[in-house]
């Protein structure tokens, strides 16, 4: 394949990914905020479910460690 040729299909690519933005329907800013809310929660329920099981098994580890005199 020559230059040429993939200049030509880079121009291609790049036309057809112009047309396709173009049907996108954008969100406004209301949405765009309802959705970022409900990104920031999920994260952070997220994040405490980890922290969480990660207290839990760390305090049954200790437990048994405990038990074994480690």
């Amino acid at each position: 394949m020559s230059a040429l040729e993939k200049a030509k299909g880079t121009r291609t690519f790049m036309e057809e990914c112009w047309v396709e933005l173009q049907k996108v329907t954008w969100p406004d800013g209301e949405q765009l905020r309802s959705a970022t809310i409900v990104v920031l929660a999920f994260t952070v329920a997220v994040s405490a479910i980890i922290w969480l099981m990660d207290k839990s098994a760390s305090f049954v580890i200790n437990a048994i460690m405990g038990v074994f005199g480690v």
